[in-house]
């Protein structure tokens, strides 16, 4: 199946058996340990339904297990990266018995906002880099989303918008708390968090929020980040699940704690028989195998 994707790359691409049963999200085995997750409710605009939310952190568990998976590129199908939350969706209506104590009903809502973060958390503690493939619109969640990835690149098309205000609630799962520590401007962060003005390529190149705009739309953009993960992935898994891990740790962590938690893993990580196969690799100039985690 090459639907969307750009002529030239590799036609090797299989449904993976072991990630069949999804309604919202179509997974797709690419070569060289590259899973292609994407979005799959083009008709919706993928917008983020109840099934979404549960089908992304059962997706994003299996895969930071998955032997057979080194990077994973995270896109989206049709004409529409995300256009956020699914409004349309009745479960996620704000009701109950009149007669209902408030605080049990809140304690029920904090519940429901919990598992929704917590399915893009699953993004940020999942073993293996995230290169998110962005085109086209990225609405509301889906900001939330790319910011639990590791890398994201664009198309020249794309745009964005922190939309939640428009609807009359704060963003709820995750920009509030990542998109300040990935762009770095909390002014400009702000001014976009309290005005849902939209937003396009050029300036989220500035502010950070991407690495890279790609000249094109969905295809092009989708090309750049399977070549991006194809390369990740032939770095040695151990190195590579180390240097996430300590990255995301640095983030939340003073210097010290940092250094002091890369001392502890590199007493195990150093260890790996991976070392030996890249030196190799670097002195006769050869690709390096690396065994599977």
């Amino acid at each position: 199946q090459r639907e969307g994707l750009p002529d030239d790359l590799p036609i090797h691409t299989t449904m993976c058996a072991s990630y069949e049963g999804y309604t919202t999200l179509a997974v797709k085995q690419l070569p060289g340990y590259v899973l292609h997750v994407s979005l799959n409710r083009p008709t919706k605009r993928n917008a983020m339904n109840k099934a979404f939310w549960e089908e992304m952190r059962t997706l994003f568990q299996k895969v930071s297990n998955d032997s057979d998976v080194r990077a994973v590129v995270l896109s989206g199908e049709g004409k529409l990266f995300t256009a956020g939350l699914d409004i349309s969706d009745p479960s996620f209506l704000v009701s109950g018995d009149g007669d209902e104590d408030a605080a049990r009903r809140a304690l029920k809502l904090r519940e429901m906002i919990l598992i929704m973060q917590d399915s893009f958390s699953v993004i940020e503690r999942c073993n293996k880099p995230v290169v998110a493939a962005v085109h086209s619109g990225c609405v509301g969640g889906g900001i939330d989303m790319i910011t639990a990835c590791d890398i994201r690149l664009c198309s020249s098309d794309a745009w964005f918008t922190v939309k939640e205000v428009e609807i009359g609630l704060a963003a709820d799962v995750g920009t509030l708390q990542r998109l300040p520590k990935v762009c770095g401007n909390e002014s400009l962060v702000r001014e976009l968090a309290f005005t849902a003005r939209r937003f396009k390529a050029p300036e989220a190149l500035q502010l950070g929020l991407v690495s890279r705009v790609v000249e094109g739309g969905r295809a092009q953009v989708l090309e750049a980040a399977i070549a991006l993960a194809t390369e990740i992935a032939k770095k040695s898994p151990v190195a590579v699940v180390g240097t996430k891990h300590m990255l995301t740790y640095a983030r939340d962590h003073s210097v010290r704690e940092g250094l002091d938690m890369m001392a502890t893993w590199n007493m195990a990580m150093l260890q790996t028989n991976d070392i030996g196969s890249a030196m190799q690799s670097y002195f006769s100039r050869q690709e390096p195998v690396f065994a599977r985690l």
